[in-house]
């Protein structure tokens, strides 16, 4: 054999287990997102808790089985004896202290408000599995609240398609009387390949494969069946709003606007200049999504 061949091959095989690597390794980092913490929220200055807000809040700390472990979860006591419950969905690589900051347009109109971590995800034990199942441990979590109120479902990213995935499918003593959808995208690879690429990651040889193996280990296909947000939300008939930063390098907009358009009864709300991220750091994009918060809230009569 000339050497050039053997060179040739030598070359092929190196690059085989560099691609393979570059697979698992992407696989592993989708799935397990680095954890926000009580402890890595104090490290940041930022509350850990209900108790360490400005105006602190009377809160129950809970845990029930989930679908692979145990999923904590915060319930804490609204303003309002006579509205709804609120249950807030966290997005990839987020955590129940992500809702502390998006209490103030909802504490006054609630009953209570439940700020869960996704599995993978915070306290929660398990593994992410992307959005693919966590509709099921949402479903747990709407089950373990007592009563038969009227629920309104409010996730951003990730968690606003376990929201709707959540709408759609559940079946219980609550009625689900709206959603808030922050941030929504229509399929899993989309913010998985921006997020890479925002990193400096490779992306183009690996992403695909790596997404599609993930859909095998889910149990749901490597091409996602069922998961796609927009279909989801074509057969959602509660009330929906979604909020949508213009300029989101994360989710598209263009994602929210497909959302919208298919949902038998959603309102979109697009926020000029905002981001993925700060809806609730910018004052100015705060005020606005407050606003429009409230205005949405007032429309279910809470």
């Amino acid at each position: 054999m000339p050497p050039v061949i053997g060179l040739i091959q030598l070359l092929a095989i190196g690059f085989g287990l560099y691609l393979l690597t570059l697979i698992l390794y992407t696989m592993r980092g989708l799935t397990r997102p680095h954890r926000q913490t009580y402890a890595s929220a104090v490290a940041r200055s930022l509350p850990g808790d209900p108790s360490e807000l400005d105006t602190p809040i009377e809160y129950e700390s809970c845990t029930i089985k989930g679908a692979q472990d145990e999923l904590e979860f915060w319930m804490l006591k609204g303003n309002n004896p006579d509205g709804p419950t609120l249950v807030m969905t966290h997005g990839w690589g987020s955590s129940r202290q992500g809702g502390l900051k998006r209490l103030e347009p909802f504490i006054d109109r609630c009953s209570q408000i439940v700020i869960w971590d996704l599995p993978g995800h915070g306290d929660s034990g398990g593994h992410t599995r992307l959005g693919a199942h966590e509709h099921q441990d949402l479903t747990r979590v709407l089950h373990s609240i007592p009563g038969n109120q009227s629920l309104v479902l409010f996730g951003w990213s990730m968690g606003a398609g376990v929201s709707l995935a959540c709408a759609d499918q559940y079946t219980g003593d609550h009625t689900i009387s709206a959603v808030i959808c922050e941030s929504p995208y229509s399929i899993a690879i989309t913010p998985a390949r921006n997020v890479i690429r925002l990193r400096g990651v490779p992306h183009r040889l690996n992403l695909k494969p790596a997404i599609a193996l993930l859909g095998i280990r889910f149990g749901i296909g490597a091409s996602w069946g069922g998961f796609d947000r927009t279909e989801i939300a074509s057969r959602n008939e509660q009330p929906i709003l979604i909020l949508h930063g213009v300029e989101d390098p994360v989710s598209p907009i263009a994602d929210g606007r497909s959302i919208a358009q298919i949902a038998p009864n959603a309102t979109l709300v697009e926020i000029e200049d905002a981001g993925h991220n700060n809806l609730w750091t910018d004052e100015v994009f705060r005020t606005q999504t407050i606003d429009e918060i409230e205005r949405f809230m007032g429309s279910l009569g809470s």
